[in-house]
């Protein structure tokens, strides 16, 4: 199992090689269904649990990817782990997760 860190160390673990940028993203659309709720939320203010929801989902999907490239490339570990958003078209977001992988010992 490949494990990810936001740092660039392992606490404990000496870093021997580095093999590379791991990357995983997803592509996530908005629905019609979410967006009227939505929609109606935006008047009074507050937290989109709707999106919120949505986008943690396209995280965790975004770092299971990165997590398969790490492993295909043979690496314990995924170092500097980085985030990032993008609007691909209208009403669609791509989330990417990506880092350093590495072999440790």
């Amino acid at each position: 199992m490949v494990a990810w860190y936001t740092t660039e160390t392992i606490a404990g673990k000496e870093i021997t090689k580095h093999l590379g940028v791991a990357m995983g993203s997803t592509i996530r659309a908005r629905n019609i269904g979410r967006d009227i709720v939505a929609g109606l939320r935006t008047l009074v203010g507050g937290e989109v649990p709707e999106y919120t929801e949505m986008m943690a989902h396209a995280r965790n999907q975004a770092i299971e990817r990165m997590l398969d490239k790490a492993s295909d490339m043979e690496a314990d570990a995924v170092v500097c782990v980085r985030f990032s958003t993008a609007m691909v078209m209208q009403g669609t977001a791509e989330v990417m997760a990506f880092g350093t992988a590495v072999k440790h010992k």
